[in-house]
């Protein structure tokens, strides 16, 4: 069990799960920087970070909601959940997380992960079994139901884990360039040109010692 001074964001696991490095930049060493990318997915999260809330028969609808794990060591914000009610006594009697994000669903798991994190918060906060959520993306614009299973929590659980290591550790990992890091904000604060420069200059001065060593042979 976590106390409040070691909660993490809980939309760091999201990063985890892209890329480590990029986490660490974020979150340990403290930098950050917006693209196309980023900018898009700021403005699809325009309505959720109101916070306003509407009741449409059994469903309350409330944005930007307040999530927390002590268990787990999170906590961050929910772009939108559903609280379903017994319209006879009142009572909550289902909860449904929906994310929302740019572009379309993603090959690997971390949309996933930051969704079921939410889930085990909720779970945590309403003592209620959450089993799906959903994740809203903008290009297709409609939702992506998500099954949050055994092996999906599992693996939450572990990225939270992990992430706490990292933090704890204070280490970056070291970069290594993927397809994937063309879409990444932080490409230039990861891979800064600088670093092609110094392999020229490198060129440059083996160019430079074969040249000299070339005119002492023909010397």
């Amino acid at each position: 069990m976590f106390s409040e001074d070691d909660l993490l964001p809980l939309s760091a696991l999201q990063h985890l799960l892209f890329c480590e490095r990029q986490c660490a930049l974020i979150h340990v060493e403290g930098l950050w920087a917006e693209n196309r990318l980023t900018v898009e997915g700021r403005h699809l999260h325009e309505r959720p970070d109101r916070g306003d809330t509407e009741t449409r028969g059994r469903i309350r609808t409330a944005r930007g909601v307040a999530l927390r794990s002590l268990r787990l060591g999170l906590i961050g914000k929910a772009d939108v959940v559903e609280f379903y009610h017994n319209p006879a006594t009142g009572v909550l009697v289902g909860v449904l997380p929906v994310e929302y994000k740019r572009g379309r669903p993603k090959r690997d798991n971390s949309d996933r992960v930051q969704l079921c994190a939410q889930a085990l918060c909720l779970e945590e906060m309403t003592r209620l079994s959450i089993p799906a959520g959903a994740l809203f993306y903008g290009a297709p614009r409609r939702r992506t139901d998500v099954s949050f299973d055994q092996e999906l929590r599992a693996t939450t659980e572990q990225a939270a884990r992990r992430l706490h290591e990292m933090i704890a550790g204070g280490v970056t990992p070291r970069a290594t360039r993927e397809a994937k890091c063309d879409s990444c904000s932080l490409l230039q604060l990861c891979l800064p040109p600088r670093l092609g420069a110094r392999r020229s200059a490198q060129r440059f001065v083996d160019h430079a010692l074969d040249t000299a060593m070339s005119s002492r042979t023909d010397e």
